[in-house]
């Protein structure tokens, strides 16, 4: 790879519509600061800016799950907004302002489709709250693949990249779409010659990957981790450093590629609430990460625990703003 912010594109230097009701439902109304500073925060809204069964909808419903097991909570409505690679989701969170009842899953996919949507919203209007974790991409493809090694397919797609289709669970500057870019540049297929389809959400991936739709996929192994360990699809190679716990599959670097790539994901709050509010949130995170609920959800998941909060995730928040910005125009796609 040619320099060290692409191979490590989220590392940073901290170390990236439909309403379904989740652990239960709330009206409009109710207060996420009702009852001052005592008490479990109540009348919470969760946005999840793709689709159900994604990726940000899973960690979404995960984390209301514990914010309620653990009291922290209660009666959080988690609802999905999905298009345009999360941005119509932004957009709704950013016309939120002031609104303490509202977060916002998000994760390095929402930061590329900013730019690729050239989305009127921003991240850097929102207030952040936690970086919670970061998760390897799969590279895999359906069950029945002629595909069997990473050889396999890269030889394809090396003589015949129009016609050996990648999909992913991202617009153009997301992780789905980003890994299969970045891989392209070290096998030597031209970006600009892959043939990218994006899907809203994993759930929509998954259902193009088994159907033939793609050769192949990248996404987050959490996402594939069931149906690869039912056959339904065969992961190739991941693309952490270290092999995947639970995952029969080698990493980029195992099978020659020089590539370390790593997704992740957070919560936003609308822009405008209050220090106190934002604090709030805040604390509440950090007592569900600390406790043994969130860690067996970790070790579950397959999720690395990447845990940071408050002023500390707005840096890293600019920090990868700035270099997915970059990474994106030498690419040529912004």
């Amino acid at each position: 790879m040619r320099t060290a912010s692409l191979r490590r594109l989220t590392v940073g230097t901290v170390a990236a519509g439909l309403v379904l009701t989740g652990c239960g439902t709330t009206a409009e109304g109710g207060s996420a600061s009702g009852g001052g500073d005592e008490g479990a925060i109540s009348g919470l809204r969760f946005l999840v800016p793709n689709s159900p069964g994604s990726g940000y909808d899973t960690t979404a419903r995960e984390v209301a799950t514990v914010l309620e097991e653990e009291e922290l909570a209660s009666s959080i409505e988690v609802f999905n907004l999905e298009g345009a690679g999360g941005t119509v989701g932004l957009q709704r969170l950013v016309n939120e302002e002031g609104n303490a009842e509202m977060l916002m899953q998000m994760g390095l996919g929402v930061v590329g489709a900013q730019f690729s949507n050239q989305s009127e919203a921003t991240l850097d209007e929102t207030t952040p709250v936690a970086k919670l974790i970061e998760e390897a991409e799969a590279i895999v493809v359906p069950g029945d693949s002629p595909y069997q090694t990473l050889d396999d397919l890269v030889a394809a797609w090396q003589a015949d990249p129009g016609n050996t289709p990648v999909g992913g669970a991202s617009n153009p500057g997301g992780p789905d779409h980003l890994t299969p870019m970045l891989l392209a540049e070290e096998v030597g297929v031209e970006p600009t010659a892959v043939n990218y389809v994006a899907y809203d959400g994993g759930g929509e991936l998954l259902a193009g990957i088994l159907g033939g739709d793609v050769a192949f996929a990248a996404t987050g192994v959490g996402e594939v981790a069931e149906s690869a360990a039912s056959g339904d699809v065969r992961i190739l190679a991941v693309t952490s450093e270290e092999p995947v716990e639970g995952v029969d599959a080698p990493t980029l670097t195992e099978e020659g590629v020089d590539l370390v790539f790593s997704n992740w994901r957070g919560i936003v709050a609308a822009p405008g609430i209050t220090e106190d509010e934002r604090q709030r949130f805040v604390d509440a995170v950090t007592e569900m990460h600390d406790s043994e609920a969130w860690q067996q959800v970790l070790e579950d998941q397959g999720w690395t625990d990447a845990f940071v909060t408050g002023d500390d995730f707005t840096e890293f928040l600019t920090e990868e703003s700035d270099r997915v910005e970059s990474v994106m125009s030498e690419l040529g796609l912004v």
